[in-house]
Order: structure tokens, then sequence, then C-alpha cells
């Protein structure tokens, strides 16, 4: 049958990446594609206690359909955390569920973007959240990045350029993919121009509890005077991603907006999945758990620097990530890095090619490293196998 799709599908395209990608699923192939957090560091055992325990005691409701926004003593818990965390000023009735914060990202397109509509984002930012806004047909102005985030007169200069501009998307802790830390200078800075220049900001935060040194800073969230910005997080890092929760959170005006969306979407997440979460948090040490999490993925963070250092070449760049799951590595200027994957594929390893996370221009010497979903014997062979490839 000739199907008659709509207008959007047509920038829709299977990515030659991912094709390549898929090879990695090979047991033998050691992957540094995947964001994949560690699958050994799950709490099996208290989990399935957990469920149990839900079962048990509230099976009925378990089982059942519930509310839009979420199950009440878990958004109660993520306003509680964020607030003692990040400086924000949210209660429970400020957050909805959402099925992980990808979902959060589409359902910010759906409520946001119209055709043609500007979105300012970091240069380079995160892929998925590409896709999904790119749904909506919109446009993507990047905005130059150094070590700090966001270079403020830069952005400061492309909303005057885009006075009609929608959207600011952010991903201020360990970003995707760089592993960059805005400053604390930064984010306010930004919540000024938000201010400044009614512009709504989407805060994605899915690697904020991951910091292995250094310290951790206050949500741009905490300096909002206006309520544009709104803030996503997620399970899928700190507990484990198979149940897909995660949420939104911004002011009450806007939360009602979110609502209205995702009752088109998909009614609710699973109210298990979110009752089985909110049991885990009650009965167990989340935060003994993370700091299981942070010295593992610390380990293993410095055994990728310690492997970049010693088995690239010498004219490379790299960041050191005080936190989250990536390395980003800037090549010599005449390396192709879709080429060298496929040629690292021969060799039973993969990365993610850089060009990925930028929507309009290319940057094809730059490469990104998941260094959490593997032991730190096989980050080592991988990296040196890597090394091995760009030296031939």
């Amino acid at each position: 049958m000739d199907y008659n799709y709509a207008r959007r599908m047509a920038d829709m395209k299977a990515s030659e990446i991912r094709e390549l990608l898929k090879l990695t699923e090979k047991p033998e192939v050691i992957s540094f594609a995947g964001g994949l957090p560690a699958p050994e560091l799950f709490p099996i055992e208290e989990i399935k206690k957990a469920n149990n325990h839900v079962l048990d005691h509230n099976g009925g409701q378990a089982l059942q359909y519930s509310t839009t926004e979420g199950y009440g003593p878990l958004r109660k818990w993520i306003a509680q955390r964020m607030n003692a965390q990040l400086g924000t000023s949210f209660g429970g009735d400020d957050i909805m569920m959402t099925n992980g914060s990808q979902q959060a990202l589409d359902l910010s397109g759906k409520l946001f973007l119209d055709e043609g509509d500007v979105v300012l984002c970091e240069s380079p930012t995160y892929l998925a959240a590409i896709s999904a806004f790119k749904a909506y047909g919109c446009r993507f102005v990047e905005v130059p990045t150094d070590e700090e985030g966001m270079m403020i007169p830069e952005l400061e200069h492309a909303l005057k350029a885009e006075p009609d501009a929608k959207l600011i998307y952010v991903i201020p802790n360990f970003q995707n993919p760089t592993g960059r830390t805005w400053s604390l200078n930064r984010r306010q800075k930004l919540a000024e121009l938000s201010a400044a220049y009614n512009v709504a900001v989407i805060e994605d935060n899915p690697y904020g509890e991951l910091r292995y040194e250094g310290s951790f800073l206050p949500s741009i969230k905490s300096f909002d005077r206006t309520g544009n910005i709104i803030c996503t997080g997620t399970f899928s890092k700190i507990l484990c991603p198979g149940y897909r929760i995660g949420w939104i959170a911004g002011e009450a005006e806007v939360i009602r907006k979110y609502v209205l969306v995702k009752q088109g979407v998909d009614l609710q997440c699973s109210t298990i999945a979110q009752m089985v979460i909110s049991a885990y948090l009650e009965q167990y040490d989340i935060d003994a758990h993370i700091r299981t999490i942070r010295e593992v993925y610390r380990k293993r963070r410095d055994v990728a620097l310690d492997a970049v250092n010693r088995f690239f070449p010498s004219d490379i760049k790299y960041t050191k990530p005080e936190g989250g799951l990536f390395l980003w590595i800037e090549l010599n200027d005449a390396v192709d890095t879709v080429a060298l994957l496929e040629k690292c594929l021969e060799y039973n390893v993969a990365f993610v090619p850089g060009n990925s996370f930028y929507p309009n221009r290319n940057k094809p010497n730059t490469l990104r490293i998941n260094f959490s979903n593997m032991p730190e014997d096989r980050i080592e062979e991988g990296i040196a196998r890597i090394g091995q490839v760009l030296v031939v």
C-alpha cells in the first residue's frame, strides 16, 4: 500500500551510524557507544523485594490505571530531593512523571514547537534531543560552548538574532556528549537571559547525581525568577533504566499543559513501576547505592582517561569530566570518525562519531566514548584498539 505519511516523516531517516552500531550487540565487541549504566550495579534483589512488597500490600492499586501526573509519594520525594540538592523550591504538584526523560523532551517539543520555530542548543548537544525536537519541524541554532558551558555573549547574540526563539535546551551537568559542566556564573546568566528575552529553558539533568570530584552546583532553575525554566530528570542512571521512569518539574501552569499533552500520548506511566521505585526509596538507602555507582564509575573514568593519554596520538584534545558517563575527543582535522568507526568495528570495538551531535554543522573529527558500561580491563583494551587503528 502507498501510505500517505505526515510531512514530518520526510526528514526522519534511519541513522547510518545506528545501523553500524547494531554490530555492537555482538558479545565480542567492546562497546563505548551507548550511554548505558553498568547492569551489575542494578539493585536486583532489593527491587525484587520492593516489587513483592507492593504487590502484597497494594497489588490492586499497582496493577490499575492511575493519574497522568503520577504516583503522589514518588512525586513528593522527587521534589524534596531536587530542593535539597539543587536549590529549587518545588512541591509534589510541580512534578509530572514521564516514560524516561526522553519522553519529557518529546512532550516539550509537542508543547512548545510549531513548524519553523527555533531551538537554541549547545554545540554539540544530545543526539536524542535533536531527534525529539526535529520531529516538530523546528530549526536549531547552535550556541558555541567551552569548558564552562554555553558562551554567554554568543547566546545573547543568538537571542537577539532570533527574537521569536521558543526554547533553549541545555544539559548543565556532565553534558552528553562532552562531559562538560556549566559554571555557576553561566547558570545564573542563562536564567537572567531567559527572563530578559522571555524564552523557556529545558534544563535536562540525567547525570547530575553522578559527580566524582568537585562540588555540586545549584540548578539553573534555582536562579529562575519568572518561571521560564523547566527541569527534567530520571531514575535511569541512579537506579535502573528498564522501568523508564523520569519526570518534568516546573511551575504549576506549565505542568498542567504537560499533563494535557501526555494524556494524548499514553495516559500515564506504569503504575507498578512508580510504586516499586517509591517502595525501594522508602526501604533502602538510595544515597549509599549512588555512592557505590560513583566509586565504580570514577575508577572507570580514570582508566579511560589514562588509556586515551597513553594510546591515542598526542595531538588530540579531550575532556576530563568531573562526573557523568562520557569522554569527548577531538582528533586531527584529517580524521573522519565515521570511517574510523567502520575500521574499529573490524577490531571489535565501537564508539559514537561526533557528527551525530551537531544538528547543523559537521565536525567529522570528533567522537564520544562511554566509560560506565565496560569493566576496567575492557576499557583499557578497547581504547588501545582504537589507538592502534588511529596510528596505522
